[in-house]
């Protein structure tokens, strides 16, 4: 276990969404946070809701693609509040829906440049100084549900966000026997504004008029009705509002989740089927044949992780 009170939380892409909702959810469990995220302007702007709230908060601007700057934004957090404990790679962006082979190269440039590179950047920044003070922390980075089990005409965002999880568990099993881990915080519907700040930072070098996100989509519409269905014509769009979590309920998650160095974090246990569908489905892809004798012992590096068995489960949500 991994207490938080006290210890000081680094945070990426915290200015709004979810990185926001993360850093107020660290603070009211009595972190000190340092709110990073490459909008100077809206680092300052999220400050405020610290400073009204009497919390201990400092800001930096990050761009987390410069391996420099990074470096320089944690010499800055020791020297306001000491170790850092918590990272929380947060920063992410997103790049338009479609078929993959569609999506431009500056598409893939800037997915891989934030979402791969960026998480590295802070792992091989930050994780030796937490290591080093020896008082023990956490490693969290935000992935998705998507990166579980993936969503047709998200390819980029998928492929990156399933890349993260193998990260984390990879650095989970590397950890072992330290008083560090690392957590996959995989959430469900989550109140953010992806879509918008992703437009926002997207560097002019790596926009092109064919790879500009377009607005955020609209739900998908509803399936046609089965024949003979009586309520054809009388479908009722459900509130997706009701699904919603807000960003601050997924702060809470990550708090409990970094406090019990859970492996995996998730928001919505609504999502568990699917995940027994998709284990189901590779278990069956395997094909029906002998196993070789001594082969499991022989590969135990390969076919033994003891991360996997240690999984618990948390009892109840935050809403």
């Amino acid at each position: 276990m991994f207490k938080v009170q006290g210890k000081t939380a680094f945070i990426t892409g915290a200015a709004s969404g979810i990185g926001l909702g993360i850093a107020k959810a660290c603070a009211k469990h009595g972190m000190k946070v340092v709110v990073t995220d490459v909008r100077r302007k809206a680092v300052d702007e999220a400050l405020v809701w610290f400073k009204d709230n009497g919390y201990e908060a400092y800001g930096i601007a990050l761009d987390v693609t410069d391996r420099e700057g990074y470096a320089a934004a944690a010499d800055e957090a020791e020297k306001i509040f000491g170790g850092i404990h918590l990272l929380v790679n947060n920063a992410g962006v997103e790049a338009p829906m479609g078929k993959v082979w569609e999506n431009s190269y500056n598409d893939f440039d800037f997915m891989v440049n934030v979402n791969i590179r960026g998480v590295l950047n802070g792992v091989k920044t930050i994780l030796p100084r937490i290591l080093a003070h020896g008082e023990g922390g956490q490693v969290v980075t935000t992935c998705s549900q998507s990166g579980m089990y993936v969503v047709p005409g998200a390819a980029l965002y998928c492929m990156c966000k399933a890349g993260l999880i193998g990260l984390m568990e990879t650095l989970q099993a590397d950890l072992r026997g330290t008083n560090v881990g690392a957590s996959a915080f995989c959430p469900g519907p989550i109140k953010g504004n992806l879509s918008e700040t992703s437009r926002e930072v997207r560097p002019a070098e790596l926009t092109d008029a064919a790879s500009a996100p377009a607005a955020p989509a609209a739900p998908p519409p509803p399936p046609p009705p089965a024949a003979g269905d009586d309520t054809r014509g009388n479908f009722t769009m459900p509130d997706f509002s009701s699904f919603i979590l807000p960003a601050e309920a997924a702060g809470e998650y990550v708090v409990r989740g970094a406090e019990r160095q859970d492996l995996y974090i998730f928001t919505h246990t609504d999502f568990k089927a699917s995940m027994v569908e998709k284990g189901d489905a590779i278990v069956r892809a395997y094909p029906d044949q002998p196993l070789k004798a001594g082969f499991a012992q022989a590969f135990s590096f390969l076919t033994q992780n003891p991360v996997y068995p240690e999984v618990t489960t948390p009892v109840g949500g935050f809403e």
